[in-house]
């Protein structure tokens, strides 16, 4: 199977937001995506990157480029909202779009590239191993605003 990936474009949100909400288990909507998608479109450093076969969209990743002035930091990357439609995951199409995550991190210059997975996302933590992502000594936290 020949797989080829490309930077989605605002058309490509709903189909974005259908395999993300379906991979998961969210609640998106349509118009909330356009809207942010749409407010970032011009930032370089937000990319939605896409796999799409027979029409469809397959496989997904976000990937974020964060510029710092730390000298330890540089500028890395971190993934998030990393799937493949359950349908596809058997012809390596993960591992191929991991590769795109980290040829475009290489362009904008980045020293490393980080994500986050959810617990429950177990196949998904046997690729990030399988491709040589480590589990880092630290913990995420968030607190929300409102």
């Amino acid at each position: 199977m020949n797989v080829a990936f490309r930077i989605a474009t605002s058309e490509d949100i709903d189909g974005i937001i259908q395999l993300c909400n379906a991979c998961f288990d969210e609640n998106t909507s349509l118009e909330y995506a356009k809207t942010i998608y749409l407010e970032n479109e011009k930032d370089s450093n937000q990319i939605y990157l896409i796999s799409v076969i027979d029409g469809q969209i397959v496989a997904h990743a976000k990937i974020n480029i964060i510029p710092t002035i730390y000298e330890g930091m540089k500028t890395y990357a971190i993934l998030n909202h990393v799937c493949v439609k359950p349908d596809f995951r058997l012809d390596h199409i993960g591992i191929k779009l991991l590769d795109e995550c980290f040829n475009i991190a290489k362009k904008h210059n980045c020293q490393c590239v980080e994500l986050w997975s959810k617990n429950f996302r177990q196949a998904a933590h046997g690729l990030y191993h399988k491709y040589g992502f480590e589990v880092m000594d630290a913990k995420f936290f968030t607190k929300n605003i409102v």
